[in-house]
Parts: structure tokens; C-alpha cells; sequence
């Protein structure tokens, strides 16, 4: 097992954790362009620091895309998986120590006001879908070098579009850690299986769209 893929895997979900929580704690929740450019701008970045040692995951629905599609061991994802998991667990820490545990609790991805948890569902499968096939369209099959910046601006997109609905994590550790600092755990399956059902369906329509290029 690869001990730099792992430390970059935890510090790209560190940062992205980080700076994620930490612009709703600073902009106390009010600032929908703010927080969406947080968290695109911390990933973006993360994969043009790190993208390179690791492949750039920085989400363990990004890597179940990998590993169902072959691009990665089960052994590989079980411990990209356990540095993603920490490096959330980490960030939501010094947030909770810096800002106090109810800033944590905030930016712990929840159902808007008015919405159910089927719909948050139904928006984390949507919004998920998009950002795994801009990764896979700009980073695994194309290897373009503004791969960061699409990555980046795909998360912002997705945060913009579906923030009020279901808080747009699209990413099991970005639910889990602050959950378990925050104590917030409403719906908390939501950011499980939304994320996880809508990178496998982009990796496998992905993967047959690409195969079928070749072919022609």
C-alpha cells in the first residue's frame, strides 16, 4: 500500500473539510457563493497539489467509481478509504476546536428547511453524477492539465444548485466526520447512498461511452 497516496488522500479530504466547514461557520451559513467557492476552490487545488501522488480522489464515492470499474484494488480502496474517513474526522476536530461544536453541527450536510430526505436523496444522486463524470471525462480518460479546475468548478456548480436541498456533499466523508464531532446525524444515510449510487452510475456510463469511442 502506497503511504504517500494515502497521507495525500487525507489532505486533500482535510482541506476540504476545512475550508469547507469552516467558510459556513465564517459566513455563519448565509453565503450560498461563498461556501460553494470554498469548497470548489479546496479541491480544485488539492488536485493540482496531490492529483499527481494519488489520482486525486478525495472522496470515497470517487474511489468506489474506481474500484467498479477496476481502476483500483479493493485492497487500494480500503485504504484510500480509511485516510479519506480520517482526514474528515481530522478537519471537523480543529473546526469543532476553533469555531466550537456547533459550527461543526452547521456544516454537516443535512435536507433543507421544507425538503425531504428523499429529495436530498434524489439531489445527491444527481448532483454526484455530474461531478464523477467531469473527473472522468477531464482527469481519467482525457488527462487534461486543467483537471483541477474542472473538478473545482463542478463541486461549485453542484454546491450552487443543490446546497438548499441536501447541503451538496457528494461525498460520504464530508457527511461522516463533522457527524460524528457535530453530533448531527439527520438523514445521514442520504450522504451514503446518493453519493455512492450516482458515481457508479457516471463510472459505468462512462466506461461504456469510452469503449465505444474506441471501438468506432
Amino acid at each position: 500500500m502506497n503511504l504517500r497516496a494515502l497521507i495525500a488522500e487525507f489532505l486533500g479530504v482535510f482541506a476540504l473539510c476545512f475550508v469547507g466547514i469552516g467558510a459556513i461557520a465564517a459566513t455563519q451559513g448565509d453565503d450560498l457563493m461563498a461556501i460553494a467557492l470554498a469548497h470548489g476552490l479546496a479541491i480544485g487545488l488539492s488536485v493540482v497539489a496531490l492529483g499527481a501522488i494519488s489520482g486525486g480522489h478525495f472522496n470515497p464515492a470517487v474511489t468506489f467509481a474506481m474500484l467498479i470499474t477496476g481502476r483500483i484494488t479493493p485492497m487500494g480502496a480500503a485504504g484510500y478509504w480509511g485516510a479519506q474517513f480520517l482526514g474528515g474526522l481530522v478537519a471537523a476536530f480543529f473546526i469543532g476546536a476553533l469555531y466550537g461544536g456547533n459550527a461543526v453541527a452547521e456544516g454537516t450536510p443535512l435536507p433543507g428547511a421544507n425538503h425531504t430526505a428523499i429529495q436530498a436523496l434524489m439531489m445527491e444522486i444527481f448532483l454526484t453524477f455530474f461531478l464523477v463524470s467531469v473527473i472522468f471525462g477531464a482527469a481519467v480518460f482525457n488527462n487534461f492539465s486543467y483537471a483541477g479546475l474542472a473538478i473545482g468548478l463542478a463541486i461549485t456548480m453542484d454546491i450552487l444548485a443543490g446546497g438548499a436541498i441536501s447541503g451538496a456533499a457528494m461525498n460520504p466523508a464530508r457527511a461522516l466526520g463533522p457527524a460524528i464531532i457535530g453530533g448531527e446525524w439527520t438523514s445521514h444515510w442520504v450522504y451514503w447512498v446518493g453519493p455512492l449510487v450516482g458515481a457508479g452510475l457516471a463510472a459505468l456510463l462512462y466506461d461504456f461511452l469510452y469503449s465505444k469511442k474506441v471501438e468506432s
